[in-house]
């Protein structure tokens, strides 16, 4: 049995890796963790260094309101400044969501992302989880998730772990099967903007059940600042924004991330180059012989033969290649052997392959 406990809760825990492994942090080379491998803007490094040499960025407290940021938010998604609720992270959205909402039970499907469940257990909100078939590629199917009945349903496109990216149709028809059985949809588009198309959160005010959450650190390459948002009706912004705690985002990480939401350049870059580079990744894992699951992302989740020891592989590239893979056996409702590999630049992805085909080998 995979030793569940000895992997990091998340990707790129590289400072705990090279600790346990006696290997330098620097040496590592992290596919754990899904972050833009070109990194921020040009736009966004600008942005944060006239930040510092503006005194007032650091002397003055951040706007209470956070309007600069919420105004560019709004521009890049095309909603109203008044649909919009800023944080420093996914998690305290969710929280705050939960407190203004008061469900008791939600339906997750699963595998998901570690921390759905962890939030909602904080909030002493029951857990239903609804196991997504690998087999048929860890589609939705609203038949069977709405077989139950529950106050919410937390659902994901992409999908993390397995980047799967449903059609905008699909997830329209879901919001709207919802709303006839008086059910909350929180829809996480963390990873949206590699495939904007099917993107929900213009939807907000048609559907008053939508709680849409979004990222801005994974695509625009900047994890370190902590900034998210989400979009909702206007009645249902005010409410959760009520229940976070004032000054969740800093000066500086307001003025990089309207930096790097203005820079329509870096975008359309960041959406060829990932699907580019993510075609080329998947064939050359699929070359050596391992199930690869499609995806919208900037990952790509991959399962090992049935011969390959999932702990011993995991271990072995780091200490033989220096490479963190994300094992996914903490993951719920997936078996072992399966792995996320972030899409990194052709060099390093090519690097990967040949450590796997050497590892694979043994």
């Amino acid at each position: 049995m995979a030793e569940i406990e000895s992997y990091p809760m998340h990707g790129g825990q590289l400072r705990q890796i090279a600790e346990r492994f006696a290997i330098d942090e620097s040496q590592l080379l992290d596919f754990s963790a899904n972050i833009n491998p070109d990194g921020p803007s040009p736009a966004v490094i600008a942005a944060l260094r006239a930040g510092i040499d503006d005194l007032s960025t650091l002397t003055e407290y951040p706007d209470l309101q956070q309007t600069d940021l919420r105004h560019a938010i709004a521009m890049h998604i095309g909603v109203e400044m008044e649909n919009i609720i800023v944080a420093n992270g996914f998690v305290p959205l969710l929280e705050a969501t939960l407190q203004a909402i008061k469900i008791h039970n939600c339906l997750l499907p699963v595998p998901a992302f570690v921390e759905y469940r962890k939030t909602f257990e904080r909030s002493e909100i029951e857990v239903t989880p609804h196991v997504l078939n690998a087999e048929s590629g860890f589609n939705y199917d609203p038949a069977e998730m709405f077989a139950r009945t529950h106050d919410a349903i937390l659902l994901a496109n992409p999908q993390n772990p397995s980047g799967v990216c449903q059609d905008s149709e699909l997830m329209r028809a879901i919001v709207n099967k919802a709303y006839e059985k008086n059910t909350f949809v929180l829809l996480d588009e963390a990873f949206i903007d590699y495939a904007p198309q099917h993107s929900l959160t213009s939807t907000t005010d048609d559907f008053p059940n939508l709680i849409v959450f979004r990222s801005v650190t994974k695509f625009y390459g900047i994890p370190g600042l902590r900034v998210a948002y989400a979009v909702a009706n206007s009645v249902l912004a005010s409410s959760i924004n009520d229940n976070l705690a004032p000054w969740p985002i800093t000066t500086l990480a307001s003025r990089a991330v309207c930096a790097a939401l203005a820079d329509d350049i870096y975008v359309g870059r960041t959406i060829n180059e990932n699907l580019h580079r993510k075609v080329a990744f998947e064939g050359a894992l699929k070359s050596l012989g391992l199930t690869v699951y499609a995806s919208g992302a900037n990952f790509l989740l991959f399962c090992l033969p049935a011969d390959v020891n999932p702990d011993k592989f995991w271990k072995q590239m780091i200490i033989d290649h220096h490479i963190v893979l994300r094992n996914c056996a903490n993951y719920e409702g997936l078996d072992p052997g399966h792995f996320r590999a972030a899409v990194r630049t052709q060099e390093e992805n090519t690097r990967l392959q040949k450590a796997l085909k050497d590892t694979l080998s043994r």
